[in-house]
């Protein structure tokens, strides 16, 4: 086609980390970028990942270069963080990709690449304080926060997955113009239906994290008649720690087997109170689960009128409203297909057609049609 032969030879080095959303962000994008002709080497900060992850990676095409790099946010300070810029930067003047792709934009602050840079702003340790806790930044986060604000100064294009994150962003880092908006998308992981008979409400992510509101999860398990299934680590590599005492923790699965339970169409349950997206809610929405969030700006934004929103800690209102889906079989399929619908809107073919226009705007040539027609069709 027209559009692949324009992108074809096209060459993006992107920076992404194997602990949460962003690989699956990272690989789904990669995927999408290949089928237009563009190779994608990723450079992976952090711990390395699992071999499940590796072997995902190779079936997308996707090169991956381990680094052994501290994320920015768990860097023991700024000096860190810089290094790994210009380890980063010194990767692209060996393998002299077109184009920067970071999931990091902190990684920009005190580096000059020689190639233009598109970042996205997947979260931050500033707005991520401003949704979970209170009074002011600590300093562990302000010099994290100051890194981060000096990257987005620095790239040729920055992206949000949301509307209400990217508001979010610009109004804390007092960015002139917010961020383009890109919504993530997720490519379908196809999964034998699990044998099991019994009900169960799912949830899933970093559940160490305070801003997936897990020890409230745990509590709205002790009210109800089916047990939660919890899927994610419960140890960070910050050193953050969430104790379980009803819920039922899986510990980290591969794509298939969150797939598996997902495919038996479970109520999904998130009471995040941080979220910019939700890659876990979108995977629960395309096998036609019905969804149970958390309140939030953002969730109200993708979901509005195909789930069901309560406070983020009122464990009692949550409970409610799942034990009535549990009772009523009816209302529980129509939810599940609701979300199912609006999840056609969030497809990884949309996600990689507005990332490549973005790429294409700033190298300053055209996009590639076909691929945005496509998407769009």
């Amino acid at each position: 086609m027209e559009g692949s032969d324009k992108a074809a030879g096209l060459h993006v080095l992107m920076t992404a980390d194997a602990v949460g959303g962003v690989w699956q962000y990272a690989l789904d994008l990669a995927k999408g970028l290949c089928s237009e002709g563009v190779r994608t080497t990723i450079a992976v900060l952090g711990p390395p990942p699992s071999s499940d992850q590796q072997a995902m990676a190779e079936a997308v095409g996707a090169k991956l270069i381990l680094t052994d790099l501290p994320l920015d946010w768990t860097a023991d300070n700024a000096r860190e963080v810089e290094e790994t810029g210009r380890a980063v930067a010194r990767v692209a003047a060996q393998i002299r990709p077109d184009l920067i792709h970071l999931n990091s934009p902190a990684l920009a602050a005190h580096v000059s690449f020689d190639i233009p840079v598109v970042a996205v702003c997947h979260s931050c340790v500033a707005t991520w304080w401003q949704a979970v806790k209170d009074g002011p930044l600590p300093e562990e986060f302000a010099w994290r926060t100051e890194l981060v604000a000096k990257g987005y100064s620095s790239v040729d294009r920055l992206l949000a997955p949301t509307w209400a994150f990217a508001q979010a962003t610009a109004q804390v880092y007092g960015l002139v113009q917010a961020p383009h908006v890109v919504p993530n998308g997720r490519r379908s992981a196809i999964a034998s239906r699990s044998e099991s008979d019994e009900d169960f409400v799912f949830t899933a992510g970093r559940l160490w994290d305070e801003g997936k509101n897990f020890a409230v999860i745990d509590r709205i398990s002790s009210r109800l008649t089916v047990p939660i299934l919890a899927a994610g680590p419960l140890d960070g590599p910050n050193g953050a720690h969430v104790d379980v005492c009803h819920a039922r923790p899986l510990g980290r699965l591969s794509d298939s087997e969150i797939a598996r339970h997902l495919s038996r169409e479970p109520i999904f349950l998130s009471m995040a109170r941080y979220e910019p997206f939700g890659l876990a809610v979108l995977e629960a929405a395309q096998h036609g689960c019905a969804l149970v969030l958390s309140d939030i700006p953002t969730f109200r934004e993708l979901w509005e009128g195909a789930a069901l929103f309560v406070a983020p800690d009122d464990d009692g209102a949550a409970a409610e409203e799942i034990e009535r889906l549990l009772q009523d079989p009816e209302s529980r399929a129509a939810l599940g297909r609701r979300a199912r619908e609006r999840a056609y809107t969030y497809t990884a073919a949309a996600m990689s057609a507005g990332v490549l226009s973005a790429y294409y705007s700033v190298l300053r040539r055209e996009p590639p049609r076909s691929s945005l027609e496509e998407a769009a069709a």
